[in-house]
């Protein structure tokens, strides 16, 4: 009996490739993590030994966070124009390139422009790994498969505060060789990465379905897999206008608007936490260990949520996701001026909740509510969108705390939580054990070449 469609890709025995490209797509998102968090632990350093002003501070950690902003929005695009693959390896050596570059930086303008361009492929990853694994691995198994990219991020970001604990010896330096680990990260990666096949799911959706049927019969060994003809695409047609057409604009309104709300907490609090930690110790090396509790406990929340995505849903999780952050932050906000205890205790609640929810179904829902021939282009656009949240966060921080005090600042984080959950309340859809091919039919109105 022949296979026909992507339902090849359910068998039990293709689960060993799946993992591998699961591994790979999350080497990818651990060095996103350390690349963009890096910048926290070094700027106290930076700001002492080149006396940055809290605005040029700012300016500093918002540069990648820029770049992403622009990576993801035209790489994305790339990335269903050109195929999942190539895109895959270009993007990586932009990756040690740059991280490079950035360590080797002799002032301030040269360390921004660097991270601004290494934001272009951290960015540009956000399209990439997340549309790639989604179109390998099974309807079954996609929440917690994709669920475990969010985790290796927050695993990625915990990670700097490990390695800047080792290298704090090394002195005004150290954030030269925090910066030039995510060059090598991404050699070990790029060296991973070299034998992934094209996507058949990309393949399909070009016109190439015998290429796209000899992959598929490659990596399950079975040499009895068809694929009929493909369809053509009206939104490949038209990728950007497709992503605001009646029929998908309440797809793209929720996954923007949902994902812009999380990364302004999120970003706001994760990028400056060993700075809003030196407001109330004076110990650096105080402030790094409360981080790396902060961070731990975030890769906690992602565990759970890695846990859950499969077995209450997407729409449960990202609801109390959000709910939990707000709660969490309130708390905060109404103590005024917290203790070092209380202020570690409840940040790190408030990012559990937070990675627990929306940090995980960010790299979820867009991978699935788009269709093949945008998939990338959507995806690319909501995190492009996000980055808007998360510059917003970066930049207004700093002197929000610096004005008002700690406590009165979180609220602006509170008020980014409570839209991120009516947000998420209205517009949430429930997506988990469904193929691709339904929910782009279901969901999307986009018909699908390969019945399944």
């Amino acid at each position: 009996m022949s296979a026909n469609g992507f339902q090849v890709l359910d068998q039990a025995s293709l689960k060993p490739f799946q993992r591998k490209v699961t591994r790979l797509s999350a080497a990818g998102m651990f060095l996103d993590g350390y690349d963009l968090t890096v910048i926290a632990v070094a700027l106290p350093i930076l700001i002492k030994q080149w006396h940055l002003s809290s605005g040029m501070a700012a300016i500093v950690a918002a540069s990648a966070v820029l770049g992403m902003f622009i990576g993801a929005l035209v790489l994305g695009r790339l990335t269903d124009k050109l195929g999942r693959k190539k895109m895959y390896l270009v993007d990586l050596i932009c990756f040690v390139v740059f991280a490079i570059l950035t360590a080797l930086s002799q002032d301030v303008w040269q360390l921004i422009a660097f991270r601004f361009l290494l934001g272009l492929a951290i960015g540009a990853d956000y399209s990439i790994s997340p549309t790639l694994l989604a179109e390998y691995v099974s309807a079954k198994d996609r929440g917690k498969v994709m669920s475990l990219l969010g985790a290796t991020w927050f695993l990625g970001a915990a990670s700097t505060y490990v390695f800047a604990l080792i290298l704090l010896p090394l002195g005004n330096n150290s954030w030269r060789y925090m910066l030039l680990l995510g060059a090598v990260f991404a050699l070990i990666v790029i060296y991973m990465r070299r034998s992934i096949p094209e996507s058949p799911r990309w393949l399909m959706d070009h016109g190439r379905h015998e290429e796209a049927a000899k992959v598929l019969r490659q990596i399950s060994g079975r040499d009895d897999v068809t694929l009929p003809p493909a369809v053509q695409s009206e939104t490949r047609e038209k990728p950007w206008s497709s992503l605001f057409a009646p029929r998908m604009i309440k797809i793209t309104v929720f996954v923007c608007g949902f994902w812009f709300m999380y990364t302004l907490a999120y970003y706001g609090i994760s990028l400056y936490t060993p700075t809003v930690l030196k407001q109330v110790t004076s110990s650096t090396a105080q402030s790094y260990v409360g981080s790396l509790i902060i961070g731990l406990v975030g890769l906690l929340g992602a565990g759970i949520g890695i846990y859950l995505s499969d077995r209450i849903g997407r729409r449960k999780l990202v609801i109390i996701g959000f709910a939990g952050l707000v709660g969490s932050l309130l708390v905060l906000a109404l103590a005024g001026k917290p203790s070092l205890g209380l202020l570690i205790g409840f940040l790190a609640l408030g990012v559990l909740f937070a990675n627990m929810g929306p940090g995980v179904v960010n790299l979820i829902y867009p991978s699935e509510l788009y269709p093949t021939s945008i998939r990338a282009t959507g995806a690319g656009l909501a995190a492009s969108f996000s980055r808007i949240g998360g510059i917003i966060g970066t930049l207004a921080f700093p002197p929000l705390v610096a004005s008002w005090g700690i406590g009165k600042a979180l609220w602006l984080f509170i008020g980014a939580g409570l839209i991120g959950l009516v947000i998420s309340v209205l517009l949430a859809p429930e997506t988990r054990g469904r193929q691709l091919e339904e929910l782009n039919e279901t969901l999307a109105g986009e018909p699908s070449a390969v019945k399944v």
